[in-house]
């Protein structure tokens, strides 16, 4: 089976790990050639919220994939995407109540992913890596392979 699309789901969160999710990208995606979908789910909130700054005309449209590409952390992975010399675009979701996870593996199966890429951190005091409710979601009901990049 080879890697057409590599879709990154991308949280708030993952700017302690930027690193590891290009290099992890860079590792699976390069060599095949693959192109890369950022996805980015904002909460309702978070999104009418950084709409608004966005200093838009009440006629503009503006759609998620627009605020994605604005959202700062996945602006960085952009650039690092950029640098790594990978093919990326970005996505945006809006998710109304704790279902990014939901979100996230919508977004995987439309664009169509061969693998899903998606952060998490250890949470237990033995180091242990215990998922989060998102990562679990994506964990068990992705359309495709998932590859973990945990934050230390």
């Amino acid at each position: 089976m080879g890697l057409d699309t590599v879709v990154v789901a991308v949280g708030g969160g993952d700017e302690d790990r930027l690193a590891e999710i290009v290099a992890t990208a860079t590792d699976l995606a390069g060599p095949a050639g693959a192109a890369v979908r950022l996805v980015h789910v904002f909460e309702r909130a978070e999104y009418d919220r950084i709409r608004d700054q966005l200093d838009v005309g009440d006629g503009d449209e503006v759609t998620p994939d627009e605020v994605a590409k604005r959202h700062l952390t996945v602006r960085k992975l952009g650039e690092a995407m950029d640098d790594a010399g990978l093919q990326y675009s970005w996505h945006g979701r809006v998710s109304d109540d704790d279902g990014q996870g939901d979100e996230i593996v919508a977004a995987a199966a439309e664009l169509g992913a061969d693998l899903l890429v998606v952060g998490g951190r250890s949470r237990s005091p033995t180091g242990k890596a215990v998922f989060g409710s998102t990562a679990q979601e994506v964990l068990l009901s992705a359309p495709c392979p998932v590859t973990f990049v945990r934050a230390d």
